[in-house]
């Protein structure tokens, strides 16, 4: 994911999974505190969100339509 300051990341969260980025990062730091899970890998341009994507079988990830290009698979969100 993107840093939780990063505009990308603010409309995902928000849009998307109807949080506040700092609200995921609570939700994330829970899990990885009490040891029941593992936070996502933090990138810091949607150039290496796109490489981490098409190099790393199973990832999943987010972009701005003009950053999507053939090397990765698009799943749209229906509203």
């Amino acid at each position: 994911m993107l840093p939780d300051d990063a505009p990308l990341h603010g409309i995902f969260a928000k849009k998307k999974l109807n949080v506040f980025p700092y609200q995921l990062r609570l939700a994330w730091d829970r899990l990885v505190y009490s040891g029941t899970g593992q936070a996502p890998l933090v990138v810091y341009s949607e150039e290496e969100m796109r490489t981490k994507i098409a190099t790393t079988p199973g990832s999943i990830g987010y972009l701005s339509e003009i950053k999507i290009d053939g090397s990765v698979q698009v799943v749209h969100i229906n509203e």
